[in-house]
């Protein structure tokens, strides 16, 4: 295949072609998913996010990777829903050091009556607070969906977490099925998708293939597709799992970036797990979106103030919020991590 055919949105991937795709030559594999990039992005921007769990652990789903589980002892706080006005105050610290989504999480198989109206004003006081919206809160209903719409909510987070043949290792208590409906729900809403996966837990290339061709193949693709490197947490069935080689964590990513060009790549969680050279290699491979803060949902993640140094090392910028001009945005940003380096507000996630 050629490096300017990638460059066309496709929707008819087979496991032949994907795996091709896997087999190149490392450099070749990204002098492709460069041109794939280049033809929809600047590729010296990234797009910036901030994650806050606003419901923490006791979640009934036995996710294998995941420390909220409540099926493993893993010594994590259990916390309620958090109240709005809190959640709105983190909104406004992360929009202060740059972050131009913000994502809340909550430990839930579904989300319940009695907390939607909670979650719906969430979602509209981040709106006015000039921020775009994101939410992960499990399995919706069409009813649920239609009311995060008409509430504002820019993005729903709904991971697939890895291909149909080896979910049923990971996860027994919702199926692959449920989560292809959630994400129908959703574009029927008219909300945006963010779905990606997980790599570390003992999933093959086909695997890694597989959840990329659902991605790339669903009638549109997701306007984010989070990939993240398992964080191995002590007390879940994966906690001893093999790391995933580096070079095969890039390679995916650029697969991920030729497969769907005019998505976001998220780089997502277990980035405080890599080096700055491999971080820089998933720029180049395609990445172009991160979690930005101190923490995601229960894991770390690397500290805003250390981002913000390797963006200058790197000549990269956060993609501009549309109120402000670039000077001033970036200004805002150094004044906000100078205030906030010691800030403790934000959770971090394996799974988000």
């Amino acid at each position: 295949m050629s490096a300017t055919a990638s460059i066309a949105t496709r929707h008819d991937w087979s496991l032949a072609e994907v795996k091709a795709l896997f087999e190149q030559p490392f450099n070749d594999l990204l002098f492709q998913a460069q041109i794939a990039h280049r033809a929809h992005f600047d590729p010296n921007r990234v797009q910036v996010s901030t994650l806050l769990s606003i419901k923490t652990g006791a979640c009934p789903e036995d996710c294998k990777y995941c420390p909220q589980s409540g099926h493993y002892n893993t010594g994590l706080d259990k916390e309620k829903l958090m109240e709005v006005q809190k959640v709105l105050e983190a909104a406004a610290e992360a929009k202060a050091i740059g972050s131009t989504r913000f994502c809340m999480g909550a430990a839930w198989k579904h989300p319940s009556a009695k907390d939607m109206p909670y979650v719906l004003e969430m979602v509209k006081g981040v709106k006015k607070l000039g921020l775009e919206t994101c939410m992960t809160l499990g399995r919706l209903d069409q009813e649920q969906t239609q009311a995060l719409a008409e509430a504002g909510l820019d993005y729903y987070n709904h991971n697939l977490d890895t291909s149909p043949e080896f979910y049923g290792n990971i996860i027994t208590t919702r199926t692959y099925s449920e989560r292809l409906q959630t994400l129908a729900y959703v574009r029927e809403a008219g909300m945006k998708i963010c779905s990606g996966g997980i790599l570390g837990m003992g999933e093959s290339v086909d695997d890694r293939a597989g959840l990329l061709i659902q991605l790339a193949n669903l009638p549109e693709h997701p306007e984010s597709v989070p990939i993240n490197m398992l964080v191995k947490v002590k007390g879940t069935p994966l906690a001893e799992e093999k790391d995933v080689d580096p070079f095969d964590f890039i390679r995916t990513l650029a697969v991920a970036r030729i497969m769907m060009p005019k998505s976001h790549v998220r780089l997502s969680a277990g980035r405080e797990q890599m080096n700055e050279q491999m971080q820089a290699l998933a720029f180049m491979a395609g990445a172009n979106s991160i979690f930005y803060g101190e923490k995601l949902l229960t894991t770390k993640n690397p500290q805003a103030d250390k981002d913000m140094q390797l963006f200058a090392r790197l000549g990269i910028k956060p993609e501009e919020r549309e109120e402000h001009a670039d000077e001033v945005h970036q200004a805002a940003i150094e004044q906000a991590l100078v205030e906030q380096r010691d800030s403790q507000m934000f959770y971090n996630a394996a799974s988000a």
